[in-house]
């Protein structure tokens, strides 16, 4: 059985209610592995513009919520709310980057996540998004001039190329791989993965090198 680093890779947008479900899971993998398991988030803006975002009120985001969202946040420890906006999420996602590079990426991202799906905020707007910042103790200056000036853009649009070219198409998408393994070579899992699957493709992966 290996004993080589493990990687997951994460492909998530913050408009995705099932990318913030998987969170609690990959917490708990991130627990039970230790040092040896490395969760990376990349960007994949489900609908940048100009693809029309979702109308908030629509039958269809409140049958999905109804029939899979609710259900599976109450399995997994999580409080959702059907937010009341639907934004575009290419800020949000640049914020990230930026708060990543500044060390603080875990923080920003559940601030992120919860703002929208349990505080209903409209995590397109930049005053609302340095205010997350500032509630997680970023330099909002910093971020706001980052914001101003583009920096994190060409990170975000790296991030969905790379999804691109291993055809990813949906988030969640997680690869996952022991150190030394090409993404190409990764254990790939769609959806909001059950911890018992996600731990089963681990197993699978060490076992066999």
């Amino acid at each position: 059985m290996s004993t080589l680093p493990i990687h997951i890779d994460v492909w998530s947008d913050y408009v995705c209610p099932f990318c913030y479900l998987e969170l609690p899971l990959l917490d708990q993998l991130k627990a039970h592995y230790g040092d040896r398991l490395t969760v990376t988030w990349h960007a994949f803006e489900l609908r940048p513009d100009p693809i029309p975002t979702l109308i908030p009120d629509s039958h269809y985001l409140r049958s999905t919520w109804a029939r899979a969202v609710y259900p599976m946040a109450e399995e997994r420890g999580l409080t959702l709310r059907l937010p009341p906006v639907q934004p575009r999420s290419r800020r949000a996602l640049e914020v990230a980057e930026h708060a990543r590079q500044s060390g603080q990426f875990d923080a920003m991202h559940q601030g992120i996540f919860k703002a929208f799906f349990e505080q209903g905020r409209d995590i397109g707007r930049d005053d609302i998004l340095l205010d997350i910042a500032n509630l997680q103790g970023i330099d909002t200056f910093e971020l706001g001039v980052a914001l101003e000036e583009n920096r994190h853009t060409q990170s975000v649009l790296d991030d969905e190329a790379l999804a691109q070219t291993l055809g990813i198409t949906a988030v969640p998408t997680l690869l996952i791989r022991l150190e030394g393994q090409a993404y190409e070579e990764a254990t790939q899992l769609s959806g909001a993965v059950d911890y018992e699957r996600l731990t089963r493709a681990i197993e699978t992966l060490t076992t066999q090198r």
